[in-house]
Parts: C-alpha cells; sequence; structure tokens
C-alpha cells in the first residue's frame, strides 16, 4: 500500500501563516522534505489547490522572473519542483470545485477516496497542505508520515497546522537534522491511538 506523506513548514508555535496569511518566514516552496523520489502524486485541499496551481503556472511560464508570493525569482530547487509538478497527477480534495487548469488533476471528494488512491499501485502520494486537509486525514488515519521544517520563530497570532485536529494522536520519530539558518527537518511517523 502506498504512503501518504505530509510535508509542511511551520514556526516553533507550529503556525503555517502568520496573521496575514501568508508564511512569509519561508524563503523557498522547494521540495525541502526530500519527498521526490518516492512519490508519483500529489493531494491537496481545495482551498489551498488554487494558490498553488497559480503558483507553480506561474513559475513553469516564466521561471526568470520574480514570483508573486515571494518576490523574487525562483531558486534552482523551486524550479526543480515546478518542472515535476508539471509531470505529476494532482489529485484535489474537495467538495466544490469541478475544474483545474492543470491537464493531470483530478478531484477526489471524500477520505474514502483517498483511502482508495492509497490502494492503487504506484509511488508513494505527497499531501502539499493545506491545514484543515492534513488535519482531517491524519483524523482519518490516513497520513502515515509527517516531515516538518521547523523555523526559528515564534509567529504569534495565524494558523496553526494541527488547529483543527479533534483527537490525540501518537508520533514516532524516525529522523531529526538540522539545516542551514536554525531550521530543524523532523520526520515522524504516525501511530494509531
Amino acid at each position: 500500500m502506498r504512503k501518504l506523506i505530509a510535508g509542511m513548514k511551520i514556526s516553533v508555535d507550529s503556525k503555517m501563516e502568520g496573521p496575514e496569511g501568508m508564511a512569509d518566514w519561508v524563503d523557498a516552496w522547494s521540495d525541502d522534505y526530500g519527498v521526490m523520489a518516492q512519490i508519483d502524486a500529489c493531494l491537496l485541499g481545495g482551498g489551498m489547490y488554487p494558490g498553488y496551481e497559480a503558483y507553480w503556472t506561474a513559475i513553469q511560464n516564466e521561471p526568470d522572473k520574480p514570483v508573486w508570493i515571494m518576490g523574487n525569482a525562483p531558486t534552482p530547487a523551486e524550479l526543480e519542483w515546478a518542472r515535476f509538478t508539471r509531470k505529476t497527477p494532482h489529485y484535489v480534495l474537495s467538495n466544490t470545485l469541478t475544474s483545474a487548469a492543470w491537464p493531470n488533476t483530478s478531484f477526489v471528494r471524500t477520505p474514502e477516496d483517498v483511502a482508495a488512491l492509497k490502494q492503487q499501485p504506484g509511488k508513494d502520494i505527497y499531501l502539499v497542505g493545506g491545514a484543515t486537509t492534513t488535519a482531517g486525514l491524519i483524523d482519518a488515519g490516513l497520513v502515515d508520515e509527517l516531515r516538518l521544517i521547523v523555523y526559528p520563530l515564534i509567529a504569534g497570532e495565524g494558523k496553526a497546522l494541527f488547529a483543527t485536529t479533534v483527537r490525540r494522536h501518537g508520533l514516532a520519530l524516525r529522523k531529526v537534522e538540522q539545516l542551514a539558518s536554525g531550521r530543524l527537518s523532523l520526520i515522524y511517523g504516525l501511530g494509531k491511538d
């Protein structure tokens, strides 16, 4: 069975966004989680998908221009992820969205649909986000691994990754790595408690 791997960049106080609705402490949205070689599909929530599609399409179409969300040109790692996203199937968990500009995008409607995706042959699936989708799929017992990049910052007000998680979940620490600029990479397996 394929694993569903969630990856998030958060502050020390588990915020994915500050009060302005942006994670302005993140300097690049590339694959810092090391999942690219082990996945062949991406899953994200309907609230996140339109911005995700716009961001990566902008990089794909004009790789030398600053990107609207970051204000600077994409990094080499972001260019690599942009090429990867162009050819990788994406699944959007949404009850309302019905169309997408990317031809390799499909819609799933329920956690049961996500469970069925995990049963299909293939490599693992990367859960891109957002926070509500990630929390809901953790509560549904569908997330197998959580990869966090923790930034050395207390964001204060903002959207917390686990704000909508409704029950307790055990985690098994699999790997810790210190990254540049005081960041930490944490990889957890999700327990079943």
